[in-house]
């Protein structure tokens, strides 16, 4: 992906600057589509390592610290860096894509800002929810791992996704997104997902008060140490203002509200065909190569 990405980057700086005017029919133009679909890509597999990789080691590290209680400042760093990471990601997935696909429109600065506490908030409180039930109980927080994984992955299915070459490829793509879906929602159609967003984390927002609950009524004693009392504030603080976040970002900085229909009046013809070809294939063609 990254030799795709520096190939075509460099073929069409190199045009870009021996060449001027180039028209939209410029093959310059389709090697430029093919660099940035090329670091979509990269960009997607970066939110993959993030939650396969960085989450399982976020989440190991807050059940260590809260199981031990023996804390440095380094450690506070690391995790507050774990989670900046993992935000990142999903927000730099975002960008390229939009920019990959010709009916999305791009990011405003605002935007950026506003989806990146959305994701930030909301798996910070998440992380810490599941870290508290599995320091009340192992066995507990991994059956709600597990479900919530099965869940996931059936969401996927009936997605009905064609993003890689072969079933075996497809079937594993799908495993993974399950696993992301764990922990933030991720839209691997690109389609509206309105009612499928306000389930996902109404299920989060219950499922972290019911942690909270069983807390006060199982393990009482446990409420009473100052560790608990400060990770329950930061939970339910970052997942109050996480929705906050994700319901003024639906709502007003989407950039499927805030951008204008285009007319196709003077379209040339063959072109409008082409470019419906080309939002259609993006996400049918993703990880073909």
């Amino acid at each position: 992906r990254y030799w795709f990405a520096l190939k075509y980057g460099c073929q069409v700086a190199f045009k870009q600057t021996s060449g001027k005017g180039a028209s939209e029919a410029d093959p310059s133009n389709l090697i430029q589509k093919q660099a940035i679909d090329a670091v979509t890509d990269i960009n997607m597999l970066r939110v993959f390592k993030a939650f396969l990789e960085t989450t399982p080691q976020l989440f190991l590290q807050i059940y260590i610290l809260m199981e031990h209680g023996k804390t440095h400042f380094y450690q506070y760093a690391a995790i507050i860096m774990s989670f900046c990471g993992i935000s990142l990601s999903m927000v730099d997935y975002q960008i390229s894509l939009r920019k990959s696909l010709p009916d999305k429109d791009e990011f405003r600065v605002l935007s950026k800002f506003v989806y990146l506490f959305y994701k930030l908030l909301t798996i910070t409180s998440w992380i810490l929810s599941i870290s508290l039930i599995t320091l009340l109980s192992v066995r507990i927080s991994l059956i709600l791992l597990i479900f919530l994984w099965i869940c996931g992955f059936t969401w996927t299915l009936k997605q009905h996704t064609t993003f890689c070459k072969s079933k075996k490829m497809e079937y594993l793509y799908r495993t993974v997104v399950g696993i992301i879906l764990i922990f933030s929602f991720f839209n691997i159609k690109g389609r509206r997902t309105k009612v499928c967003v306000s389930i996902y984390y109404a299920t989060h927002t219950v499922v972290t008060l019911g942690i909270l609950f069983v807390y006060m009524f199982w393990k009482p004693s446990i409420i009473k140490q100052i560790f608990f009392t400060i990770v329950s504030i930061l939970t339910i603080l970052s997942l109050v203002l996480g929705i906050i976040f994700l319901v003024v970002y639906y709502s007003h900085l989407h950039p499927t509200t805030y951008c204008k229909p285009q007319a196709c009046s003077d379209e040339v013809d063959g072109v409008a065909g082409q470019k419906e070809r080309v939002k259609t294939g993006r996400f049918q063609n993703f990880l073909m190569q």
